[in-house]
């Protein structure tokens, strides 16, 4: 495995292996790589002839009051997990070869982008769709990996992709999640004992509303507030949101067809977590 962090070592590499035809698998990630993350690389693994992982701790879809100082850092175990898994290559690029002086260009998909987790992020999603599209421009992947822990971000990468022709699909993948139940998140390592166990409400709130569901419940504002009450009984827990929205658009729905979104976004502490469900052809997808 080869680690390269300028654009001219990653280029030569990617056309050498276009001219040999070989199919590139490519997952993007901040690295401090944990199950969810290797899930990704493993299906890059299986579908594709090369992998490529990058990791960039991209301060563009960072707040001014967000955590891009204390994020997770750990390059040498980053490094020896993706050497065990066999990729073929990492992109480590340092901040400004991904963003020179003087760099002045956004990309931006509006209406999606300020729904949900945009609304309490202003500017996130512009740095996402910014830093993948350099991303994937650099890479030329065939196939780009990620998780549905990130539904929002998985919606406005796909409606990217679609709206520039971009020649590359996204692959998405159920979210991980850890023994008990938390949704794997590089973030997790924030939480002390006492806030672990309280960030299990989140997914006890989505236990709840599958449940409701399953008993044939559908007016999603009664399933909102029921999720709602639940995490509200959790002293360490303040609500950013809790929707029940389109599958494609994300527009607050009334009644659960046969697609829906139910995502929350939850602070514990002064950590913020995020989980979803999925429901797809009126079945449950988690």
């Amino acid at each position: 495995m080869e680690i390269v962090g300028t654009v001219i070592e990653l280029r030569e590499k990617i056309q050498v292996w276009k001219k040999q035809g070989q199919k590139i698998g490519f997952v993007p990630t901040m690295g401090y790589l944990h199950e969810g993350h290797l899930s990704l690389v493993r299906e890059s693994k299986k579908r594709s002839n090369l992998t490529v992982v990058s990791i960039f701790v991209n301060p563009m879809q960072f707040g001014p009051a967000e955590d891009y100082k204390v994020y997770p850092r750990d390059l040498e175990r980053d490094r020896a997990l993706l050497e065990r898994e066999g990729v073929d290559l990492v992109f480590y690029p340092p901040v400004e070869v991904m963003y020179p002086e003087g760099y002045k260009t956004y990309v931006e998909v509006e209406d999606l982008q300020d729904k949900l987790c945009g609304k309490s992020r202003p500017g996130h999603f512009r740095g996402v769709c910014t830093v993948v599209l350099k991303l994937f421009n650099l890479v030329q992947p065939d196939e780009a990996y990620f998780g549905w822990k990130d539904a929002q971000q998985v919606i406005i990468l796909q409606k990217m992709v679609e709206d520039l022709n971009l020649p590359v699909k996204i692959v998405a993948l159920p979210l991980v999640r850890d023994h008990d139940g938390l949704a794997l998140s590089s973030r997790n390592t924030y939480l002390s004992p006492e806030e672990r166990r309280a960030a299990l409400v989140l997914k006890k709130s989505l236990d709840l509303a599958e449940k409701l569901i399953i008993e044939g419940e559908r007016e999603a504002r009664k399933i909102r507030q029921k999720m709602i009450e639940l995490i509200s009984a959790e002293p360490l827990a303040r609500i950013d949101y809790v929707e029940i929205v389109d599958l494609k658009t994300l527009e607050p729905l009334e009644t659960i067809g046969d697609q829906a979104l139910i995502a929350l976004a939850v602070f514990i502490g002064r950590t913020r977590l995020i989980d979803n469900l999925r429901i797809i052809s009126g079945g449950i997808e988690k």
